[in-house]
């Protein structure tokens, strides 16, 4: 089994865990190489894929993603969600207005409307499509809000995790199925939970936890890499939330503020995970 397992985050559905395992590796070799950690042998990390979860299924014609529209984001977590992302964009681009009092308090849809196009226009969101974002936020509420969902993907971490597992590095939506797998798997032997731009934090997120949090079980470390411009990582300090344990390390990741690989490549990711290696059994 792998001594490093890897956890992704939303917007992975088209993907898989091997290819996804192309960018990590070489990534995280880099943020290894720079820790001057010995680098890592064949087999040594693994992809615990649950993106195919959310994948809509095939029928004729179909490409890609549903054409998601403004309409599509429902009331309630989706909305608030939305409304969320566009304050902390406000607060780390200058270029990107708060929302207005109207539209917070009223969360309507001309508010949904507003907070998309706002969105598609600030620095963080650039990149992402309507039907993307929309789709992410859809991700994001299955996950919390679907049982059985949210049971399939916490079963593939858990799988992934084995005797040999020393680390668990986890990203974006990941960090919370990496959390969640690790509290309800006792006996394990993982040394250190690596997560990188954590939305544990986010209230919305944080309330719907399982089990409740109650600080960070067990013997594991946990280092929080975050980006000071990371709109998802709304938090940017863990410990608040679960306590001294967690270790904060803030990076830079330039423009893509939120992208895995930069992550990775990360000295400050590289020395948590070769610490977490270098940790002897339980």
């Amino acid at each position: 089994m792998a001594r490093i397992v890897g956890v992704h985050g939303v917007g992975k559905q088209g993907l898989g865990g091997n290819t996804l395992l192309k960018d990590w590796e070489p990534a995280l070799a880099d943020g290894l190489d720079r820790a001057g950690s010995p680098p890592l042998g064949a087999g040594e990390f693994r992809m615990a894929f649950y993106g195919d979860l959310f994948r809509p299924p095939g029928h004729t014609l179909a490409v890609g993603d549903p054409m998601f529209t403004p309409d599509d984001v429902d009331e309630g977590f989706e909305s608030e969600l939305l409304l969320e992302w566009w304050a902390e964009c406000a607060r780390t681009d200058p270029a990107v207005p708060p929302p207005g009092a109207t539209d917070t308090l009223a969360r309507s849809p001309r508010a949904v409307q507003t907070a998309l196009r706002v969105l598609q226009h600030s620095r963080f969101f650039a990149d992402v499509s309507l039907r993307a974002l929309v789709f992410d936020l859809k991700q994001v509420r299955r996950y919390l809000t679907d049982d059985g969902l949210r049971a399939a993907a916490r079963a593939r971490v858990e799988e992934a995790i084995g005797p040999d597992t020393r680390v668990v590095v986890a990203h974006s939506l990941g960090s919370v199925v990496a959390y969640e797998a690790l509290c309800a798997r006792s006996g394990h032997q993982v040394r250190a939970l690596v997560t990188l731009g954590s939305p544990l934090g986010m209230r919305m997120v944080f309330d719907r936890l399982r089990p409740e949090p109650g600080g960070w079980p067990g013997t594991s470390a946990w280092t929080n890499v975050v980006d000071a411009g990371d709109v998802v990582a709304a938090v940017k300090d863990l410990s608040l939330f679960f306590g001294t344990g967690v270790t904060g390390k803030a990076v830079h990741n330039g423009s893509h503020a939120h992208d895995a690989t930069l992550y990775l490549t990360a000295k400050e990711t590289g020395e948590a995970v070769a610490e977490g290696l270098a940790e002897g059994p339980a």
